[in-house]
């Protein structure tokens, strides 16, 4: 006779059945959590963490639906969940930008009780009596955020704001009290940035509006070149009971049409317990035709849970391209809100009817690729382009497609370094379209006009360049990242055949050796006269270095990694650079070290593999993978970036990562899961899938102790594009202490491919 299991035994076994099996369902999607770097404050000389945005959006989708709790500053998407108040939900907003916010157009705002005609000060009590804002406190436990997904209570109107979205056009599901006064607010003139300059509405029947708002280089917001219309037609499910338009703090009242300055416009109801009021918007950027035509074509109904479902199928769909097995939850949730991060920019800038909005600010139609806006091309063409290459390759061949029409039609005739709704703003400095451009050419991806491509490579190369000196005076940000993208030049002409253009650009890829200063053994600005700056060591900020130090800055060589091993000495190189890491905070946060918070230092953990010590890279991309990245808001330990930080994580967690894009190698290194597969693009590829597995891998086994590709051993810390688009599996064996045996002999070094 088999005893009986106790009550409470049989009561456990059956939950933790139950637990599993519910784990085993969980798709990639349902680990997403765009909580994760919500948040501005922290950071390290004025820089803050990751400036995510919560609320609802599809991949690369034009809209996102997402709540603001601040107007104005440094603030990024106009969300921080350090604020304790909410102003409104927005149709627009930037993701993870390391500078002034923008966008946050069309603020809507579910209220009760007197009119109010502002969101009220950042700082106001709104318990108080002489409360004249309109904004809201919230609790973090009533918020829920998922992908293409966001819902809150607002604490002070008892009102429950949920948001959703498809790729133009979103929708709010607002549930009120009993009241008969509650009203939904919409401030035309607001964006993250500041304040429209001219905003027009008409009410076109008893629940339909539409209007637009002007933005136009008043120097608020993220750049002060920026300028674009932003067009909505907006619909509620049911007839209001009253409307109204204001003007500057005056009630205008019933008016149905206004075009002024700071116009906003508010729709009254009596509402019942718990009745629901749904409204939604199609946006444009090119014309009101089409926002009406965008919300006829992608919402022409009003359930909000099949537009749920389906912004949630959307997101299943985008990260299916990846599959990973192994890991902690928390591993997973911080790799799939990654892959989230890394599909919201560059935004269709498209309507339906293949419009866009150009860089000559009118009108332009393609049906041959999706016009795409946000290239945050300082950031991005470390990480996040490289990665697109592999599980994304359309979306590259739309950006460069983009950047040729920006080149184009701009008053530059040359690529944009950091473009903003076809405005090219000036911020950041170097060529990385460039370096995209050659990275995709390199990898097959060629669905582009390729002489047009080269044409504004090289007009951008000579227009942004270090001088015949080889440097640019005062700047070693400049005079580095001018001569690696003078290398990507002279990369794309020996593969089109164009020898003497090789010759000149790899001849300029090497001056970054004109800033060597042998009496301080480090890179060290000079005047224009080619006398020495002042030198105030390595680790002191500015001296000519862009967000960096020079020690930070020094690393970026990616063009000839062994020519500057040289000018250092083999030895001192991999002596410097342990100490780089060596001195590390144990968080880290912002430091004058390798600092991950910021993109001049992302390559430089993978150089170990050039030094002859790859255990070290291992070791060291391995504790930033579970350092620099946690879960909750305070999981990226600086900017998101437009995709890069987390593009950063999704490489270096499935164990590979390029050092100089352009040359179609990745340096491998200890991956964090046990298993990451890779659904190649067949279009493109023909390899299938390509996979990487880790035997014996666990946070203590960090360390590769041997490896095979495709059955075969591999004895080196790197591998192709083409060895990867073939398919296969990569296998590597893991163990607790580093095999220094393994790849770190000289023949099995990564190869240097600058141009003599």
């Amino acid at each position: 006779m088999i005893p009986r299991a106790p009550v409470k035994t049989v009561a456990v076994l059956v939950l933790v059945s139950i637990l599993t099996a519910m784990a085993a369902d969980r798709e990639m999607v349902d680990y997403i959590n765009p909580m994760i770097g919500a948040i501005t404050l922290g950071g390290y000389g004025g820089h803050g963490l990751g400036k995510t945005f919560p609320g609802a959006t599809t991949p690369f989708g034009m809209v996102q639906l997402s709540p603001d709790t601040i107007t104005g500053g440094d603030n990024g998407p106009g969300y921080s969940s350090h604020h304790e108040t909410i102003e409104g939900f927005s149709f627009t907003h930037m993701s993870g930008v390391g500078w002034y916010g923008d966008l946050g157009n069309l603020q809507v705002m579910p209220v009760r009780g007197p009119l109010r005609f502002c969101s009220g000060s950042n700082a106001f009590d709104l318990y108080k009596a002489q409360d004249e804002g309109w904004k809201s406190p919230y609790r973090h436990e009533t918020e829920t955020a998922a992908a293409g997904y966001y819902s809150v209570h607002l604490d002070k109107y008892d009102i429950q704001v949920e948001t959703t979205a498809t790729p133009r056009t979103g929708m709010l599901r607002m549930t009120f009290p009993a009241a008969s006064d509650s009203r939904i607010q919409i401030d035309l003139a607001r964006r993250v940035g500041g304040r429209a300059r001219r905003q027009s509405i008409e009410v076109l029947d008893d629940h339909t509006i539409q209007g637009t708002m002007l933005y136009q280089g008043d120097g608020n917001g993220f750049s002060s070149r920026t300028r674009y219309t932003f067009y909505f037609y907006a619909e509620f499910d049911r007839p209001w009971d009253s409307f109204g338009l204001w003007n500057r703090g005056d009630d205008l009242g019933p008016l149905t049409a206004a075009d002024n300055n700071d116009l906003g416009f508010y729709a009254q109801f009596k509402t019942q317990p718990n009745e629901q009021i749904l409204m939604k918007a199609g946006i444009s950027f090119v014309s009101l035709a089409n926002a009406r035509a965008n919300l006829e074509a992608e919402l022409p109904h009003w359930n909000f849970e099949r537009i749920r479902r389906q912004a949630r199928s959307l997101w299943a769909d985008a990260l299916k391209g990846v599959d990973i097995q192994g890991g902690t939850d928390t591993q997973k949730e911080i790799f799939a809100t990654a892959l989230y991060h890394c599909s919201i920019d560059p935004r269709i800038f498209v309507d339906t009817n293949g419009e866009f909005f150009g860089a000559d600010y009118k009108p332009h139609r393609s049906d041959e690729f999706n016009y795409r806006t946000i290239f945050s091309g300082w950031d991005v063409f470390r990480s996040q382009f490289p990665l697109q290459t592999l599980i994304n390759p359309d979306m590259v061949n739309d950006e460069i497609n983009s950047l040729i029409h920006l080149a184009e039609f701009n008053q530059r005739q040359a690529f944009p370094r950091w473009e903003l709704l076809s405005t090219h703003t000036g911020c950041m400095l170097g060529n990385p379209a460039i370096s995209v451009i050659a990275d995709a050419y390199t990898k097959g991806i060629r669905k582009y006009d390729i002489d047009k491509a080269y044409q504004y490579c090289v007009a951008t190369a000579e227009k942004y360049r270090n001088p015949s000196s080889g440097y640019t005076p005062g700047d070693i940000s400049r005079t580095l990242e001018y001569a690696y993208t003078d290398w990507c030049v002279g990369q794309l002409a020996e593969a089109l055949d164009k020898p003497a253009d090789a010759k000149k650009y790899g001849a300029r890829a090497l001056t970054y050796k004109t800033l060597w200063d042998p009496n301080v053994a480090w890179f060290h600005s000079r005047n224009a006269d080619g006398t020495w700056t002042e030198w105030k060591g390595k680790t002191v900020h500015g001296q000519g270095c862009t967000e960096s130090n020079p020690y930070q800055q020094g690393w970026f060589v990616p063009q000839d990694v062994y020519g500057l091993m040289d000018l250092m000495g083999r030895d001192t190189f991999l002596n410097e650079l342990t100490t780089f890491f060596d001195k590390v905070p144990k968080d880290l946060l912002w430091n004058d070290y390798y600092n991950h918070a910021n993109e001049p230092c992302h390559h430089v953990v993978f150089l170990f593999n050039y030094a002859g010590a790859p255990w070290l890279t291992q070791k060291w991309s391995r504790a930033i993978c579970d350092t620099a990245y946690s879960t909750g808001v305070r999981g990226l330990c600086g900017n998101e970036d437009v995709g890069q930080m987390s593009a950063w994580y999704v490489l270096a967690a499935m164990g590979m990562h390029p050092v100089c894009p352009g040359d179609g190698i990745y340096q491998l290194t200890s991956p964090v899961f046990d298993r990451v597969s890779i659904r190649l693009d067949p279009t493109y590829y023909p390899g299938g899938t390509f996979t990487v597995t880790a035997k014996n891998n666990s946070k203590e086994n960090l360390y590769i102790q041997s490896a095979t590709l495709r059955g075969q051993p591999l004895n080196r810390a790197w591998i192709t594009h083409q060895e990867i688009v073939r398919g296969g599996t990569l296998a590597f064996v893991m163990g607790p202490e580093p095999n220094q045996a393994w790849a770190s002999a000289p023949e099995n070094r990564p190869p240097s491919f600058i141009i003599k």
